[in-house]
């Protein structure tokens, strides 16, 4: 028999026994869905971590200070009061391979407007953090180097405060008050969002790094410096002038441990990525198992149609087929149950990936390779699970055959 007419046979014995066909590639069905939501959520969980990643900054190195311990017990991250502005003075005169570098000074309180109050962070920078955190104005402008050096009381206010302290009006010009410290509103931020750890961008103020240490700090210490690379390529070269430059400045000696910590974007996109991408791994792994199990259904339904057309068979047989096409039938009609299923399966996991990405604000990114490895390997399944049956159809006896009641 031509192939045409193999693939023709199969589909009318699919078709004779719709529901137990569609039984038999549930167990597809289920594997290749469960398969294409969790690749697809994994990378568009993995793709939203890397453009969160990307918001924070361009080519961005952020430096905080080290741990200290006492009778051996560890304070932990940014408990040793190592970085100053002399650092930061001391990396915007030397570094070569910086493009931008700010201090960051936090501090926390409750801020008045009016009759209206809202509690936020307070953060000092330089006017370059702007360009180093690919922040964009909204309304209004930046402070400048001059406000800066000069202690000026003004602050740019992000989305969300200004929403909740000037709603419905334009905050620029206006007055605040910050920990009974007057300022003026010289602009307002664009949106931001949430930052890759769920936090919003937007509830944050702006002012004058000096103004923040002096007025709102302690005067003597900051807790972060951010930087920005001249290139990605020249990421590396970056981090060892940083900490030449820093170890030099806080007098350590050859042998001592560094006394702050320098982090970089790829490091936050790789741990990233290992964890999505185990977890993905992980569950695709246990719906890969649904695919083994609808492949064994398969075998057990052809083994159950072999028998029901034993007689079938040796009509075949007798009248001049060849076992080859014999085993050639019940392959295909095995291969086309399982690429039905995968077919069926691929189309739900679509669905079901954009759904439970709506429903859990999460991208779905499909990629058309898995999509392909997927019908290739369900094809595979069927043609796998489906020899041994077919093998015992083409090796029968056509007497025997005949004769089975």
């Amino acid at each position: 028999m031509r192939w045409h007419k193999l693939i023709l046979v199969a589909l009318k014995s699919i078709a004779r026994n719709k529901m137990r066909s569609l039984l038999t590639m549930l167990g597809i069905i289920i594997g290749v869905a469960s398969v294409i939501t969790m690749v697809a959520l994994g990378e568009g969980s993995q793709a939203d971590i890397e453009g969160q990643v990307a918001s924070l900054g361009t080519n961005l190195l952020m430096v905080r200070p080290g741990s200290v311990s006492s009778g051996g017990v560890s304070g932990g991250a940014g408990s040793r009061p190592s970085l100053t502005m002399d650092d930061v003075a001391r990396l915007e005169k030397y570094a070569t391979q910086l493009r931008w570098v700010s201090a960051e000074i936090r501090a926390s309180g409750q801020v008045i407007a009016g009759s209206n109050n809202w509690s936020t962070t307070i953060k000092g920078v330089a006017p370059n953090y702007l360009s180093i955190r690919n922040y964009e104005m909204e309304n209004g402008s930046f402070f400048t180097a001059r406000e800066s050096k000069m202690r000026a009381k003004v602050a740019v206010l992000g989305k969300t405060v200004a929403d909740e302290l000037f709603p419905d009006q334009d905050p620029v010009g206006a007055r605040l008050r910050i920990r009974n410290v007057p300022f003026k509103v010289i602009g307002v931020m664009a949106e931001k969002g949430q930052s890759a750890m769920g936090n919003d961008q937007d509830d944050i103020i702006f002012a004058p790094d000096n103004t923040v240490l002096y007025r709102l700090s302690n005067g003597k210490t900051i807790h972060d410096i951010s930087a920005s690379a001249i290139s990605s390529e020249t990421m590396d070269a970056a981090k060892e002038e940083l900490t030449a430059l820093l170890r030099s400045e806080h007098r350590l000696a050859a042998t001592a441990e560094d006394d702050f910590v320098i982090r970089d974007q790829t490091e936050i996109v790789a741990i990233a990525t290992r964890v999505t991408g185990t977890l993905t791994l992980l569950l695709s792994s246990i719906a890969g198992v649904s695919l083994l199990v609808g492949g064994i259904g398969i075998m057990n339904i052809m083994l159950v149609s072999v028998t029901e057309r034993t007689r079938e068979i040796g009509i075949r047989l007798a009248v001049g087929a060849r076992p080859l096409d014999v085993l050639a039938q019940f392959l295909i009609e095995a291969a086309i149950l399982s690429l039905l299923g995968g077919l069926i399966g691929i189309l739900s996991g679509l669905s079901a990936a954009w759904g439970v990405g709506k429903l859990l604000g999460v991208s779905a990114v499909v990629n058309p390779t898995v999509v392909l490895i997927t019908v290739l390997f369900t094809g595979a399944v069927g043609v796998f699970f489906g020899f041994y049956p077919a093998r015992k159809a083409a090796n029968l006896n056509p007497i025997d055959a005949l004769r089975y009641e």
